[in-house]
């Protein structure tokens, strides 16, 4: 490809073997030409380099260029993401996950609505892909980089990275990366720091992600101690990065971002969880009710926790998450 590529696709890999011909597939279907493909393997202790590699050999575009990068050990996908975006030189940067699949105008979308509204960051909506059915999330529009951080902290908008292409530029000018090791929440501090430095924001209506939902059950079963430390990580270095910047400006957003990260925590009926979330930054309980852009029903329940009241948060998973829900997305 003599061209340089127009979007940089970045695909970190760990034992995703079963999903290496599906992935593939979706890569080719893509209505986009001349864009590269990165992929960073973590280590797998599987076969997913073979099947990389038999599939990039039978891969039959010529606009498409691969680079596949092996890791000599373990690092984590923060890690890898970071070595996928020092060998980026596309124009703009899309990470996709190999277990989940895109639209085939997924990447075609996104880049024409950032060449069109000459945008830093383009975002769509996307599916939960459940193992019967799929649910349709919306993303609201925003107004600018500062809308969309506030619609991130406030937890009215994802920050997936798979659902926003961004200027490569905003990367490197602004020498954003991940921070090594801290694997859960790192999507989440990356683009809020994006979201802050960007200009012209726009979102493309159209579900064009499905996102894998395996786990139908309790949110917060694979959430360890560790992993809980490294989303505290990505939180304080967010709140690092405001005050640096901003001051005191964003104290309200951090406050509600704090409470959107622990939020799964009385999505549950045990006991043990309520108790993470009263010990998981208890400053922020106080601006429980200041956060108008929750519905009312998820301000209900922060309040009830921070009371105490546990037995509601019980109830309601019992007879509203897990029974309605449950029959409604199987």
């Amino acid at each position: 490809m003599s061209l340089k590529p127009t979007v940089s696709v970045i695909i970190p890999m760990y034992n995703v073997s079963e999903y290496v011909d599906d992935c593939f597939s979706n890569l080719a279907s893509q209505s986009l030409t001349n864009f590269e493909v990165i992929l960073i393997d973590d280590k797998s202790v599987d076969d997913t380099i073979e099947k990389v590699i038999l599939a990039i050999e039978c891969f039959e575009r010529e606009d498409v260029e691969f680079t596949l990068i092996t890791q000599e050990m373990n690092m984590g996908v923060a890690c890898a993401r970071n070595i996928g975006l020092e060998r980026a030189s596309g124009e703009y940067v899309y990470f996709y996950d190999a277990d989940d699949r895109i639209e085939p105008d997924t990447l075609s979308a996104l880049y024409s609505e950032a060449k069109q509204q000459d945008a830093d960051i383009v975002g769509c909506e996307w599916y939960i892909s459940f193992a019967q059915n799929e649910r349709h999330i919306k993303q609201r529009d925003v107004q600018g980089g500062v809308d969309l951080f506030r619609g991130f902290a406030s937890g009215i908008i994802r920050w997936n990275l798979w659902l926003f292409m961004v200027r490569r530029s905003l990367y490197e000018q602004n020498g954003f990366k991940f921070l090594p090791g801290m694997n859960m929440g790192e999507d989440m501090m990356v683009m809020m720091k994006l979201a802050l430095a960007s200009n012209r924001v726009s979102i493309v209506h159209k579900p064009l992600y499905h996102y894998s939902q395996t786990n139908t059950g309790a949110q917060t079963k694979n959430w360890s101690k560790e992993k809980r430390d490294q989303v505290t990580a990505n939180v304080k270095e967010v709140e690092a990065f405001c005050r640096r910047n901003y001051g005191d400006s964003f104290d309200l957003e951090l406050d509600f971002l704090k409470q959107s990260v622990k939020l799964p925590f009385i999505i549950s009926d045990r006991r043990d969880d309520y108790k993470i979330w009263a010990g998981w930054f208890p400053e922020s309980d106080k601006s429980i009710r200041r956060n108008k852009s929750l519905p009312f029903r998820t301000r209900g329940l922060q309040l009830a926790a921070a009371n105490r009241q546990y037995w509601i948060l019980w109830l309601y998973y019992k007879l509203i998450n897990r029974f309605v829900y449950g029959l409604l997305y199987r």
